[in-house]
């Protein structure tokens, strides 16, 4: 069983960054505490989502190790100590998140504007926790079959998340429109003055000053992180968060 668990924990991990990297960057259903009292900053609420993926590097980094500690156990059968144990710690990731951050804390819910959130969370728990986690224990315990078939899967989840990887990537289909948190320290003067200088037209600010929409001319998205700029979204830029690491 002790082998078993260095698979879990780096499965738990990646359901983590499955979570954080699809539903609050890419499809941006919600953040890690969008539904807490007083976090209506959008700053706080993207600063929170790094501190989650900090802590999910941290745990994939204890899996990591571990897999190496435990090395020869698992070359020894890696089809039962590791590959069908990823997706049982990617299942218990949702399992444990759908119980304690939407229903126990209420923290954030898989939809936050879904009329019925109960029904988004709970397809979302068995889609991608009780189905892998239950598919990662049949294959562990159930009988042995050729080996191909693991690899063949293995293969297939490389490539599909090689590919998703990329085409998260990729910026959005509006080249000139950008999305842009500029730091907290800035004056509703100074940020105007500064996008100016790239040229850019500022189409809709927040009564914050938080967050604008511009209109950027033609490569010239990335002189906004000179500005002062802690996150452009759009204007012909790959998505990232590159501008938080100064925070």
């Amino acid at each position: 069983m002790r082998a078993w668990l260095p698979a879990v924990t780096l499965g738990f991990a990646l359901g983590g960054f499955f979570d954080g990297v699809l539903l609050h960057q890419i499809l941006q259903w919600h953040h890690l505490l969008s539904l807490v009292p007083g976090m209506d900053d959008l700053r706080l609420q993207i600063l929170w989502d790094g501190y989650f993926h900090a802590a999910m590097y941290a745990v994939a980094l204890v899996g990591l190790v571990a897999v190496w500690r435990h090395r020869s156990v698992i070359g020894a059968d890696p089809r039962r100590r590791l590959w069908a144990m990823l997706p049982v710690g990617f299942g218990l990731w949702h399992g444990i998140d759908a119980v304690l951050s939407h229903w126990v804390l209420g923290i954030h819910r898989i939809r936050d504007d879904s009329p019925v959130p109960l029904l988004w969370d709970a397809g979302w728990l068995i889609g991608f926790g009780i189905l892998p986690a239950a598919a990662g224990l049949y294959v562990a315990m159930g009988p042995r079959g050729p080996e191909g078939r693991v690899g063949g899967i293995t293969a297939a989840l490389l490539a599909l998340t090689v590919g998703m990887g990329i085409w998260a990537a990729q910026p959005p289909g509006d080249g000139r429109l950008a999305s842009v948190v500029f730091r907290k320290d800035l004056t509703d003067a100074q940020i105007r003055d500064r996008l100016t200088a790239t040229g850019a037209a500022i189409l809709w600010q927040d009564a914050a000053l938080s967050l604008a929409v511009v209109d950027m001319p033609a490569g010239g998205a990335w002189r906004l992180y000179g500005q002062g700029a802690l996150l452009v979204a759009g204007g012909g830029l790959p998505a990232g968060c590159l501008g938080w690491r100064r925070t």
